[in-house]
């Protein structure tokens, strides 16, 4: 159970893209344990039915649809969707993404930095592109990337990894300038070392593999992803009103050293 029930999304819609397992789906069940209205987005279906059916299990309205972040069409008809079904967008949590595998510079493969950038920071680029007009219709909403510990210091052998969230960050800010004065608040969000299934296909799924990463946390532990849906909430919430352009880190002090 999150700590969502704290902020009122009473008569609000939130879209969640990466809604299918992790950081996403805890996010998703935050805005409806919250009293929004969610559409979830994923590109992975067996995952994105059952955030469904937690959602649904709640009470909550949701609408579940497949979405490809790489491509416009997809996104821009995701949000129709939205629009059709609830009638306006008040939060927007883009935060699909994908891993890379380590690999030096010269040894990561032009393919796999075509698909980390994609999927990682061209997708924010495309979901703020649809979302931004339609939030000012319904006259202003938030929107929060996924950025990373990754978009604040650079990690050997994640040079593609890295180059897409520091991306993020600063695109962030951009959309943040462009649009604060006409009521759209633009955050990234710069998670640390969270216990999700991405971490698992990083560390192998072994314990050994998940003490090592551990290690990297001063805290001593992995994020829980209730914990950053609740930091998304705050964001996207009344309670953040003042807050945009910023990129928060949510990373048990892993870069507060840098």
């Amino acid at each position: 159970m999150t700590q969502a029930p704290r902020f009122d999304f009473s008569g609000k819609v939130a879209f969640v893209t990466g809604a299918g397992s992790g950081i996403g789906r805890a996010t998703a069940l935050a805005f409806a344990e919250a009293g929004a209205a969610v559409t979830i987005a994923d590109i992975a279906l067996p995952g994105l039915h059952e955030t469904e059916s937690q959602i649904a299990a709640l009470g909550a309205p949701v609408l579940a649809l497949r979405c490809d972040v790489t491509q416009s069409a997809d996104i821009k008809a995701a949000l129709d969707a939205t629009i059709a079904r609830f009638g306006r967008l008040d939060a927007a949590f883009n935060n699909a993404g994908i891993e890379q595998p380590g690999a030096s510079i010269v040894d990561l493969t032009e393919e796999m930095l075509d698909r980390v950038l994609s999927v990682n920071l061209k997708s924010v680029f495309l979901c703020m592109k649809h979302q931004i007009p339609l939030m000012l219709q319904s006259g202003g909403g938030a929107i929060v990337n996924t950025s990373s510990g990754a978009g604040v210091i650079a990690i050997r052998n994640q040079s593609g990894y890295c180059a897409s969230k520091f991306g993020v960050t600063v695109a962030s800010k951009v959309a943040a300038l462009e649009y604060a004065d006409q009521g759209i608040r633009v955050n990234a969000l710069c998670p640390g070392i969270i216990d999700t299934p991405m971490i698992a296909r990083y560390t192998g799924g072994t314990e050994a593999g998940r003490a090592a990463i551990i290690k990297q946390e001063p805290v001593g532990r992995m994020g829980r992803p209730e914990e950053i849906a609740a930091t998304v909430l705050f964001l996207c919430s009344d309670m953040g009103g003042f807050i945009t352009g910023h990129a928060l880190v949510a990373d048990g002090a892993q870069t507060a050293g840098i």
